[in-house]
């Protein structure tokens, strides 16, 4: 088959295209900017599109089905760039691409242990020579309920290693399982956000789950909550998250993920301007840490998200089961 890259990074993704491309028998072809309608007749000829999270609306999607496109496969997770709906009238196939829980749960208890140690601060400090104590001092996660809202696979897995420290544990999921009942307690959500002192979320985002944390959320949490998001930035509503952060009802927040990131994460836009008046005011706080959606970055993930949109694409084109399906 023959498939056509997208956002192709030849500084970390070359070696694992090169390599599955001739193992699976797959023809290649390769563009380094996002999918677009002045670059869509590149894939011309090909089967199939692979992306990551760029936006594919209905009509750059009707673009590529009229060149002869049939599959559009995302090397991410999540995959609420892509309009689903239009791609299944036109007849689009979609899937996703999985990669190891591990990198992002890794990343949100480093985010949790520098939150309740105060690291920023302490860096920033540190920086300038000023090596005091005053305002320094942490907390230990052993003695912190942590709630963990959404248990998939980076849900359970963060749990499994936030059991090791000693937490208390509770978890909240549409989809109960009997796998995190060995490390948590299932709630739900009202009383999650009454007993936690931290909150992680790990859901996908979806019209059910858009500002799932918002004013009215906040207000029933307890005082001083600690807010990790490692999953999508619009689970949260910025401006909500902004004023319980300045009232003190939210203590401090990891995020990885924001509102309104595409367009700047993974671009070079340090000369430039930015519209995004809520990144830049949650980067002032001294109790919030701002990571560019680097959770997921690692050797594995690129390894597994590269050989995953292979895999799918060369599935359906030989009509076989696609474990990565989504339309």
């Amino acid at each position: 088959m023959k498939l056509f890259v997208y956002n192709y990074r030849d500084f970390d993704e070359a070696e694992y295209f090169t390599r599955y491309s001739a193992e699976y028998g797959v023809e290649l072809g390769f563009c380094k900017e996002a999918p677009s309608f002045e670059n869509a007749e590149l894939a011309k000829g090909y089967d199939a599109i692979t992306i990551i999270t760029s936006k594919m609306d209905e009509p750059l999607l009707k673009r590529f089905k009229n060149l002869g496109v049939m599959m559009v496969s995302t090397r991410t997770v999540g995959y609420d760039h892509i309009d689903l709906k239009a791609a299944e009238a036109l007849g689009l196939m979609v899937s996703n691409a999985t990669y190891s829980p591990h990198c992002v749960a890794d990343y949100t208890v480093m985010l949790m242990l520098i939150c309740i140690r105060k690291m920023k601060r302490i860096m920033e400090r540190a920086a300038i020579n000023d090596f005091t104590l005053p305002g320094m001092q942490g907390k230990e996660l052993r003695n912190f309920t942590v709630g963990i809202i959404g248990t998939g696979k980076i849900g359970r897995t963060v749990l499994k290693d936030l059991s090791g420290f000693g937490c208390k544990l509770y978890a909240y999921d549409a989809f109960e399982t009997d796998e995190v009942r060995q490390f948590a307690e299932y709630l739900p959500l009202e009383e999650l956000y009454r007993r936690c002192d931290m909150l992680s979320l790990h859901l996908p985002l979806s019209a059910e789950t858009r500002h799932l944390v918002n004013a009215e959320a906040i207000g029933r949490m307890k005082p001083g909550v600690i807010l990790i998001n490692t999953a999508r930035g619009a689970l949260v509503d910025s401006a909500a998250l902004i004023d319980g952060l300045e009232s003190g009802r939210i203590g401090a927040a990891g995020l990885d993920v924001i509102e309104h990131e595409f367009g700047l994460y993974y671009y070079d836009r340090k000369a430039d301007v930015l519209d995004n008046r809520e990144l830049s005011i949650l980067r002032g706080f001294p109790n919030v840490v701002v990571t560019p959606h680097m959770a997921f970055y690692t050797d594995q993930a690129i390894d597994d998200m590269v050989r995953h949109s292979i895999l799918s694409c060369v599935a359906r084109e030989k009509g076989e089961n696609d474990p990565w399906k989504i339309v």
